[in-house]
Parts: C-alpha cells; structure tokens; sequence
C-alpha cells in the first residue's frame, strides 16, 4: 500500500498526511463554493413576502394604470417604437411628478394595450393618436427592459 501513496505524491496527489500546496498543483484549479441547503418549503402565497424567495421577479408582471387626462393636457410620458420595430411600443420617459409618475409607469414598460386595443403590434402613429385622444386610459404594461433596450437600439423614435 505504501507504494501507491508514494506514486500518488509523484503524481500530484493531496495524501491524508500532508497537503499539497496551492502552486504545485499541475492542472487548473476550480474551487467550488460550499454547498449551502436550500430553503426550507414554504407555502407559495407566503414566498412574496419571505426574504428566501423573494427575489423581485413580480416586478416583470403585467399590470393594469389607469389615467384620466383632461382636454389639452398631457399625458405624462412619452413612447417609441411600433409596428417595423418588431418589438412593440415602449415608455420612453415619464415626466416627474405627472400622474403617469405617480402611478408608477416607468421608463423600459411595454404598452400590451390601450383601451383594449392590442399594443403589441401596431404602428407608432396609430398609438400615438389613441393615447392623445383618448380621455381616460386604461393601460396594460409590463417591465421589459431587456427589449426596450434593443428597442432604443433600433430606433430614433
């Protein structure tokens, strides 16, 4: 057995008597993390609110604002993109202090509809004319900034 031990150390081997040091190892070293358990079960309508699960993703859901706007005032935020975009309509700025602001419309969220009229797909001056005519809105949208930014990539507008 004491020959193996001895090939073992020539061979670059950690033995249960000594450790080899950091340097002479021959091949790249990968040191891996230390293996945490993960968290216990919890009841899906509890995670929201568990520091273990909750890691923000509910910020990407879709959600409902709704603005009224005035004759002859704004509305608060401005979009671009559309239809030769292929990627949609997005908010492209939201006026601080507006009422866009306050209900918590956000540069990078995708317009899905207005007024129940599919955003998804539909040109730039189309959207524009609905969202200025109409008097209240009913906006479905939802965080997407990874396309938004692809979406200003494309775009001058």
């Amino acid at each position: 057995m004491s020959g193996q031990v001895a090939n073992m150390e020539k061979a670059g081997f950690e033995t249960m008597d000594q450790k080899i040091p950091y340097d002479d190892y021959q091949l790249p070293v990968v040191f891996l993390p230390s293996y945490e358990s993960p968290p216990a079960w919890i009841a899906p309508q509890e995670r929201i609110h568990h520091h273990d699960y909750n890691n923000e993703l509910t910020q990407f859901l879709p959600r409902t604002i709704v603005l009224k706007k005035p004759p002859g005032a704004q509305l608060g935020f401005n979009i671009r993109g559309g239809k030769a975009s292929q990627l949609g309509i997005f908010i492209s700025k939201v006026v601080p202090d507006s009422d866009a602001h306050r209900a918590e419309l956000q540069e990078g969220d995708q317009v899905l509809s207005v007024n129940e009229v599919d955003f998804q797909d539909i040109e730039h001056s189309r959207a524009v004319e609905i969202l200025k005519t109409a008097r209240e809105i009913l906006m479905r949208v939802r965080f997407f900034p990874y396309n938004y930014q692809r979406q200003k990539e494309r775009t001058v507008h």
